[in-house]
């Protein structure tokens, strides 16, 4: 069960502290962090728990990382159900407790693109300020594609493993300055779930998109590696 509990753990850290930046302070006048504040936590938050219990349960946090790794042959299939189910309760009991918070403030808003740190494309009444459902589906398709690539480089038994936090931690910032303009960035199931169950309406109705694209995008970057990039036993190129 330790492996399950460090999945939940890890995935609560994850949207606790991503969209927690997001909703508590990213807009503060004059001392919000912004566009950049927020990505770097979300970085930071897989970077901290990649060391802190990545070595229980090899640290996912996302279903997408999961499915990514069954296709590059380094997870079961059995263990696929009971590691998106700890993830998707550990980002839910995070977004409860982040509601919990706001709505202590009386701050708590269903209102406008993005509320509560929610996934989105095409919102009525936004034009201009929501992509398209084919530009959001390629961008988390894309981005969950690549941070499959890296992780599974980083984690390579030829690979040096003392940095493999940090280079997916800083390749989670990235995709964040890249799509939260896009969609509020996702490439996580269980984190666009949590939040979009505490907001209903149109963020449910568009979740569909932000558990297929990374899904999809994930099982391809890791079929990429598998295939293409992985370096064989039997050779040395």
């Amino acid at each position: 069960m330790k492996k399950y509990f460090a999945e939940f753990f890890g995935t609560f850290w994850l949207v606790f502290g991503g969209c927690g930046s997001a909703v508590f302070a990213a807009g503060v006048p004059e001392i919000g962090i912004g566009l950049l504040g927020v990505s770097l936590a979300f970085g930071l938050t897989v970077l901290t728990m990649a060391y802190a219990v990545g070595h229980i349960s090899g640290g996912h946090f996302n279903p997408a990382v999961s499915f990514g790794l069954f296709a590059s042959g380094r997870f079961s299939a059995k263990e696929l159900a009971p590691y998106i189910i700890s993830q998707v309760v550990g980002a839910t009991a995070a977004a409860g407790t982040l509601y919990v918070i706001l709505n202590g403030a009386g701050a708590f808003s269903t209102e406008g693109p993005g509320a509560f740190a929610t996934n989105f494309y095409e919102l009525p009444g936004y034009a201009g300020r929501s992509f398209s459902m084919a530009s959001a589906f390629v961008a988390e398709f894309v981005l969950t594609a690549f941070f499959l690539i890296v992780i599974l480089g980083a984690t390579d038994k030829y690979a040096n493993g003392k940095f493999a936090g940090v280079a997916i931690g800083l390749a989670l910032t990235l995709i964040h300055l890249i799509s939260i303009p896009i969609t509020n960035t996702s490439v996580n199931p269980a984190r666009s779930t949590s939040q979009a169950l505490f907001v209903g309406g149109e963020a449910l109705s568009q979740l569909w998109l932000f558990w297929v694209a990374p899904i999809a995008g994930a099982i391809v970057g890791g079929l990429i590696y598998k295939f293409l990039l992985q370096k064989s036993e039997s050779t040395s190129e």
